[in-house]
């Protein structure tokens, strides 16, 4: 476990070293949605015409469900350590069901809005997932180790993929009954909640949590009023004690939202080990990592509801 810890604190504040080998890219249409042609952009490194079929990683973007991009150059690094490493990327569209969020809205406007967005998010995931079942022998993919990943919005539509796939939502019936997935990487996610505090009712896939303590973009712990709000991922890090569940916390003390992205960035190192361990391996591991700057500022980091709300909409 300490060698474990050492590798994870040098790979958060490490670059990104692999073998060079060149990574190409294709864009697909894999759905359409409210008359929106959804698109994904695929990643691949070259491989021998016999080789085993690979494991997938779908990637969701970030931007509050209201912005973003899925080939936003934030993401290069991430995308092109992946493929490099063997991995099918897949970097997808998404419907963003806040885009004309409306200025005036009251409280319960706002929660029925917020859950459409996050709902119609997961659903265009799925499809992806889908396409990447239907397709898995064109683009060699294993579909026994298909990964979800995300940036903030895409972080909390990933982690609520598979938690509602766990609870057998009705928003999961559209994939595969046998189906589960292989891996999830949260970067300042959470899970969306109007019935109050969620559950996993089955085992998750394992899940690598990164999360900055006083991000007031997303709760690192969580923000709800009367069970209806976002669930952060040290109360996601608890729920998969309770259940058993593998996963790796990467906690950044005082650090804000750019957890978000830089993981994706600097962390490359950490997501590899992560796959390595816990989706290759098998390992079931619960590990904890806590970086705090020495000389860094005392950011806040307790956060109300209203607070979240202010940081991610008021300029909308």
């Amino acid at each position: 476990m300490r060698e474990i810890i050492v590798t994870l604190l040098f790979a958060l504040v490490a670059t990104c070293g692999y073998a060079q080998s060149a990574v190409t890219k294709r864009s697909v249409h894999y759905a359409t949605h409210d008359n929106q042609e959804l698109m994904m952009d695929i990643y691949t490194a070259p491989v021998a015409e016999d080789a085993e079929p690979r494991a997938a990683m779908i990637f969701a973007f970030g931007g509050g469900f209201v912005g973003g991009q899925r080939d936003h150059e934030y993401y290069d690094v991430y995308f092109d350590r992946l493929a490099r490493e063997g991995i099918v990327v897949v970097s997808i569209d998404y419907r963003l069901g806040l885009r004309n969020l409306k200025r005036d809205m009251g409280i319960a406007e706002m929660i029925a809005a917020m859950q459409r967005a996050v709902d119609i998010a997961t659903e265009d995931m799925y499809a992806a997932t889908n396409y990447l079942i239907a397709h898995c022998e064109e683009l060699g993919v294993d579909t026994t180790k298909i990964m979800l990943s995300g940036s903030s919005a895409g972080a909390i539509a990933a982690v609520q993929a598979e938690w509602q796939r766990c609870n057998r939502a009705p928003i999961a019936d559209v994939l595969p009954d046998d189906f589960r997935y292989a891996g999830v990487v949260a970067c300042a996610g959470a899970i969306f909640s109007t019935k109050g505090k969620p559950k996993f009712n089955d085992t998750p896939a394992p899940m690598l949590l990164f999360h900055g303590t006083s991000d007031s973009n997303v709760p690192y712990n969580k923000a709800s009023i009367m069970g209806i709000g976002f669930y952060g991922s040290k109360y996601i890090a608890k729920q998969l004690d309770r259940v058993d569940g593998a996963y790796m916390f990467c906690s950044a003390a005082y650090v804000d939202h750019s957890l978000a992205v830089t993981p994706l960035i600097s962390g490359c190192d950490t997501i590899m080990q992560f796959i390595r361990d816990y989706v290759y391996d098998g390992y079931k591991l619960r590990t904890s990592v806590v970086v705090e700057s020495i000389n860094g500022d005392k950011r806040p980091t307790r956060f109300g509801p209203m607070d979240y709300l202010k940081t991610n909409y008021a300029n909308r």
